[in-house]
């Protein structure tokens, strides 16, 4: 592997201490040298904001924060930051979303060590990582003619709003969790109810079960 790429400053974001020692030993092997690691993503922004790594590996189901809501949060202030999302989800349950909310890659932590190397590789040369599934997968969701629903429309943050209103939470404790301001939140509310063409919080609780987002 190029020096340069050696050089380069990785954050590494995994609740799971088992997880985040197995990341740090793979990534090791290769090579890189600097890595940071962290447990608790409600510390990402901080870290990212004092370390500038050139890449992060953020795990998806933590808990308190899950992962797309982390890249959501970097992507506001830092939209060019490259991050890789792993998990032990199947792709066809997080890759395209997470692609979607603006990430570079996906890998499966429970698949085949030498693809989420590969992965990381190709990240930090600046290249956004897809499998020849993920590939097809984009390719059939762009061919799909059939209508999609209204809130395909919506944005990582819209959707996480949606969500967390439809579950009962206050604007409060919304704004608490994804860590923005109330006023923040009640933008994308606003936001969220003239895309999807309703009126009130009970109207998104129904259309949520409705879709099955809750």
């Amino acid at each position: 592997m190029p020096d340069l790429l050696c050089g380069s400053r990785i954050l590494i974001v995994d609740d799971e201490p088992a997880n985040l020692k197995l990341l740090d030993k793979m990534l090791a092997s290769q090579g890189y040298e600097q890595r940071i690691l962290i447990q608790d993503p409600r510390e990402v922004l901080r870290h990212y904001q004092d370390a500038r790594p050139d890449l992060i590996l953020l795990d998806i189901n933590m808990p308190g924060r899950n992962g797309l809501e982390v890249l959501a949060s970097l992507r506001e202030t830092h939209p060019h930051i490259r991050v890789l999302m792993v998990s032990m989800y199947p792709e066809d349950q997080y890759a395209l979303r997470s692609l979607k909310a603006g990430a570079h890659g996906y890998a499966n932590k429970a698949g085949d060590p030498t693809q989420l190397i590969t992965a990381v590789h190709t990240i930090a040369q600046g290249r956004k990582y897809l499998t020849p599934e993920v590939a097809q997968m984009m390719a059939d969701s762009l061919a799909d003619t059939s209508p999609e629903t209204p809130h395909a429309a919506l944005s990582e943050r819209e959707l996480q709003t949606l969500v967390k209103i439809a579950s009962g939470k206050r604007l409060s404790d919304i704004a608490e969790e994804l860590m923005l301001s109330p006023k923040t939140v009640s933008v994308y509310r606003s936001r969220v109810l003239e895309k999807l063409g309703l009126s009130n919080n009970a109207e998104l609780t129904v259309y949520a079960i409705r879709n099955q987002l809750v």
